[in-house]
């Protein structure tokens, strides 16, 4: 069976359990669903960009003090500079 066939069945089987008079309705709601679905989605991908972006920064700042960095948590790398940054 094609696609289009399917799409066509699921459209006439929506008529008929809501009938025409809630189908802007309905897809007044799966519109706002997808809206936030995909606003949710962006912000965890926001998230994950800003993170990584810290975690460079922090690397970055360690190399440049002359800490090693490899085989270390984030907390311990952190906890390095802030030793390193109160000796000077």
């Amino acid at each position: 069976m094609n696609w289009e066939w399917i799409i066509v069945i699921v459209l006439i089987v929506v008529i008929f359990l809501w009938g025409p008079q809630k189908l802007p309705e309905l897809a007044r709601s799966i519109g706002l669903a997808k809206k936030e679905f995909e606003k949710a989605s962006k912000g965890i991908e926001d998230e994950i960009k800003k993170s990584s972006t810290t975690d460079e920064r922090i690397i970055e700042i360690a190399k440049n003090l002359g800490i090693k960095t490899e085989g270390k948590t984030r907390e311990q790398i952190v906890q390095e500079i802030l030793e390193k940054t109160r000796a000077r």
